[in-house]
């Protein structure tokens, strides 16, 4: 596979290593498998048929992947296993395209689903997670001999993979990995460059961002987590494992938020005794931002359930704000705040980095339904803005509709609001995502060196 921009850790090493593959500069491994590879092997199998479900699950429906996680196959299996069986999922769908651009250049015809997905998997396993080839056929030799819908095509499932392992890969194209949608529309928006940039960004798992209480020191986190400050205070790493056992967890200091998602709440600069509204509030990074900042702050979500982590992270880092599980346009409170803060219902395309299911799961016509919603929120929204307060309006979504497109047509319903032109430097922001227009568009390709951001669209308005 061709090398790009990797997100954090030691993608970059990574990336030289697969280079290198797709070079063929490799020793093929001798076809015999000794006894260890297959007992290795044998302890995988299930994991392996884990991962198989959750890709599947993750490429037929929206929150398909989080069903296949709570399916008894994957939820039985130990916690190291499920987290392997979730790791090797989530490589194959960033890399989807390019695993589909080799394997078809070794198939004469397209073979049944299941035997794809077995070679899908195996492929995930030695190109991206880099497991001995030998193990990851092995096992999916095993894998094809147990299902009578894969036995008869278990020597093509050998015969293939061991043919990649011995010649290489061969080169691909990371735009591949994009649906052909979605690559299409943005090329259309963003340009072929940037289009790269793009999809090179989703190739591999990104860092992990914390945001800071008040009061906490971004270095000394960032020494004790092993990662670095980004520009607004955000701490990055590329630290893996159980949160609850990082420094400072049960302390309540930090809580997981991407660098991006923490813009909007920054953009809003509330202060101390100040009333704000948080529509759309969960699951919660940027209410507890503006609680953090000593705001007043009512947190309106139409979900109970998602709200449930809210007050769980609320509870657990030490603040407080009053919770309201009610559709915003159902709300029938008088109350009208300094600031308004509206993360709007989106196609949330701009967070592929971390949930790259979603480039997948998502249809065109989800585009033109939750711009819907969006133009009636924003509406919504502006009845609660008092006169100098400001409103800020963000999505998670690259599409244009989602996010300038509203604010024009936003503007132009709304006379009494206009643009207070966005400061990337004052919010944490990359000083390329500020627009013409001054509003902020995120694309995570921005930030390639240092990992990446999440894809957003902000732009702050104040009524006049």
């Amino acid at each position: 596979m061709t090398s790009g921009s990797n997100a954090g850790g030691n993608s970059g090493a990574r990336g030289r290593r697969m280079a290198h593959k797709a070079r063929g500069n490799r020793p093929a491994r001798p076809v015999e498998a000794s006894a260890q590879s297959d007992e290795a092997a044998d302890i995988g199998v299930e994991a392996r048929i884990a991962a198989g479900l959750l890709l599947n699950g993750a490429l037929e429906k929206r929150g398909g992947l989080d069903e296949a996680l709570s399916s008894p196959v994957v939820a039985a299996l130990p916690g190291p296993d499920r987290a392997f069986a979730r790791a090797v999922a989530m490589a194959a769908l960033r890399r989807l395209g390019e695993i589909d651009q080799i394997l078809d250049r070794r198939l004469q015809k397209a073979p049944p689903a299941p035997v794809r997905t077995l070679l899908r998997i195996a492929l995930a396993q030695t190109l991206v997670l880099e497991t001995p080839a030998f193990a990851a056929v092995s096992t999916a030799v095993k894998l094809a001999e147990r299902d009578p819908k894969t036995r008869p095509y278990k020597n093509l499932v050998n015969a293939v993979l061991r043919g990649i392992d011995r010649d290489g890969p061969g080169m691909t194209s990371p735009t591949g990995n994009l649906p052909d949608w979605i690559a299409a529309r943005w090329r259309a928006t963003y340009g072929e460059a940037a289009l790269l940039g793009l999809a090179l960004a989703g190739r591999d798992e990104p860092p992990t961002d914390l945001s800071l209480k008040p009061g906490t020191e971004p270095a000394t986190l960032a020494e004790g987590v092993e990662g670095s400050v980004l520009p607004g205070g955000t701490v990055r790493t590329a630290r893996r494992g159980e949160l609850a056992g990082w420094p400072d967890y049960q302390a309540g200091t930090w809580w997981v938020q991407d660098a991006a998602a923490a813009v909007p709440a920054r953009l809003l600069e509330v202060s101390a005794g100040q009333t704000v509204l948080d529509m759309c509030a969960a699951p919660g990074g940027k209410t507890l931002q503006l609680a953090a900042a000593g705001a007043s702050v009512v947190a309106l979500d139409r979900s109970e359930v998602r709200l449930r982590r809210l007050r769980q992270n609320f509870e657990r880092i030490g603040l407080d704000a009053e919770v309201v599980a009610i559709p915003a346009e159902d709300w029938d409170d008088p109350r009208t705040f300094d600031a308004v803060l509206l993360d709007a219902p989106c196609t949330a395309t701009g967070t592929y980095r971390r949930n790259p299911e979603v480039l997948r799961a998502t249809k065109p016509s989800e585009v033109a339904k939750l711009a819907d919603v969006q133009h009636r929120l924003l509406d919504v929204a502006a009845e609660r803005v008092k006169p100098g307060g400001r409103l800020v309006y963000c999505v998670c979504s690259l599409e244009r509709e989602e996010g300038e497109t509203q604010i024009i047509a936003f503007l132009r319903r709304n006379p009494a609001f206009r643009t207070v032109p966005a400061d990337p430097s004052r919010v944490g922001a990359p000083a390329e995502a500020l627009t013409p227009e001054g509003w902020l568009r995120i694309l995570p390709s921005m930030w390639a060196d240092r990992g990446g951001v999440d894809g957003f669209f902000a732009a702050r308005l104040e009524r006049v």
